[in-house]
């Protein structure tokens, strides 16, 4: 006789009428901490909750330094000893997080914190109001990906200038990209390109063409890989009422494509090993009398940090029932109970060793490796396979990108290294500044990264001062973000797209 494994199953309409019934209960607290305010949120328990609130805090570019979340009605809070526990009914699930903006101040603008309390309530389906949007005078990033524009997904192994021959392609067909955001990592590379009919604008919607479209990138792609190796191109118009989280996506087709399998974290063993070392580490391990696996992650704290390893989890379908996350100097520490969606635990030594990679290069993707160019010029017809031609025809190899437009101005940020991943010749990126036109900004080194030629310690890197002791200088904005507040001051008129 067969005997099948049971898996609960969750009717969508329940889930709905839960929400319903306990609707989510925001309270933005400016009173309690000195240093940050406290967000508190009292919502129905289900899967993916955590992602969702901590998704509308990251896209606001505000930074998380600490979150607590429980789920069957009991809370212990903050490391207090002996413990508190804070009783709560057994279908709301409390979410607690401490939140200052970029440069480590509290909340006090009233529209943010009425586009919070939109975003993380009840009205998440529909969306925030456009009272709100209009209100909060800045853009939420990313945006999702709009439904005017159609959107194309590429995976595949990392080739340089394969970037520069898709957008050159795309121009020659008069497909207007409108934002694209590239990722890569270990020799894998994801990119998601929005755009529009050159001819006549909006969605490139008749079919035959989208057919030739997909035809030509499928081409170049394939050109670019061997045989055996893993590459998807995918085209699609757009959906109406369909929202894709950009940097959501890009996690998702990053582990479709497999790029955990090369990670490995940091396996020295010992207390204070762990505790001075600045590289990932990550340990799984059982807590029988509750039914729990227990995850500890730490590494580098970084803006977003949160979001990518929940990234991770939620996509091996994994339920978070308990998290403790904070930050402390330069270092993060996140803390899961978790079982899978069928009630299991991570039972076998080749699950822990999978989840333990796929943890590794979630947090890993979003370190950029080179030097960072922003960029804001003119929108016109071409603009990206123009760029991307640049950068290739200097030796330049793209390890990450955004760039996104609104009207006639186009923004972006790109990391560069030479072709074979050390760092770029200064020479080729002034040559790249003079081609690109526009205003340019070099920044020289992206945080966390140390040049494959240079022996001495980067931005974000580990020194030790004359005690002995680890010094390590953190970095307090996102990738891109300093850019991004420099050109509120001198254009009000455009936006981009951000992972």
């Amino acid at each position: 006789m067969e005997i099948t494994a049971y898996k609960p199953y969750i009717d969508a309409e329940f889930e709905s009428l839960m929400e319903r019934i306990y609707p989510p209960r925001v309270c933005v607290d400016n009173e309690t901490y000195q240093d940050c305010t406290l967000i508190k949120v009292d919502s129905a328990n289900k899967q993916g909750i955590l992602l969702e609130m901590v998704q509308v805090l990251t896209d606001l570019d505000l930074v998380i330094s600490k979150s607590y979340i429980s789920s069957d009605g009991g809370w212990f809070m903050e490391g207090q000893c002996p413990p508190t526990k804070i009783k709560h009914h057994a279908c709301i699930t409390p979410l607690l997080f401490h939140v200052t903006d970029q440069l480590g101040s509290k909340l006090t603008d009233d529209s943010l914190i009425l586009y919070i309390q939109q975003a993380l309530c009840v009205d998440r389906r529909r969306g925030v109001s456009k009272e709100s949007q209009t209100s909060l005078h800045r853009e939420v990033r990313p945006p999702y990906a709009s439904t005017d524009h159609t959107a194309m997904e590429i995976t595949g192994t990392d080739r340089p200038g394969l970037l520069s021959e898709i957008s050159a392609v795309l121009s020659k067909l008069e497909c207007h990209v409108t934002a694209s955001a590239v990722w890569t990592h270990n020799n894998r590379a994801a990119s998601i390109i929005y755009m529009e009919d050159g001819f006549q604008g909006g969605p490139i919607t008749d079919p035959k063409r989208l057919a030739h479209v997909q035809e030509q990138l499928e081409n170049v792609v394939e050109a670019h890989h061997g045989v055996g190796e893993r590459r998807s191109v995918r085209l699609t118009a757009p959906a109406p009422g369909q929202k894709t989280h950009t940097g959501r996506r890009l996690h998702q087709l990053m582990y479709a494509n497999m790029d955990y399998e090369p990670c490995q974290g940091c396996n020295g063993g010992g207390l204070a090993h762990r505790n001075n070392c600045t590289k990932i580490h990550v340990s799984i391990d059982s807590c029988k009398e509750k039914g729990y696996s227990v995850v500890n992650v730490r590494s580098r704290d970084r803006p977003k940090l949160l979001f990518d390893t929940l990234c991770a989890l939620t996509d091996m379908q994994y339920v978070v029932f308990h998290a403790a996350v904070s930050a402390k100097g330069t270092m993060a520490d996140q803390e899961y109970f978790i079982r899978q969606q069928d009630g299991c635990t991570l039972d076998t030594e080749s699950e822990r060793h999978k989840l333990t990679q796929c943890l590794i290069a979630a947090i890993e993707r979003r370190v950029s490796h080179g030097a960072r160019l922003d960029i804001c010029t003119h929108n016109r017809m071409g603009l990206l396979s123009n760029v991307t031609r640049a950068f290739r025809e200097n030796g330049l190899s793209i390890s990450r990108a955004e760039i996104g437009t609104n009207g006639d101005r186009a923004v972006g940020s790109f990391y560069v290294t030479d072709a074979s991943g050390y760092e770029a010749n200064p020479q080729a990126i002034d040559e790249v500044k003079k081609e690109m036109g526009g205003s340019v900004v070099v920044v020289n080194k992206s945080p966390g990264w140390t040049p494959k030629t240079s022996k001495t310690p980067s931005v974000g890197s580990v020194s030790r001062n004359s005690s002995g002791s680890i010094d390590e200088e953190k970095p307090r904005l996102s990738p891109g973000s300093l850019f991004w507040s420099q050109l509120k001051r001198l254009s009000s008129n455009f936006s981009s797209i951000r992972s």
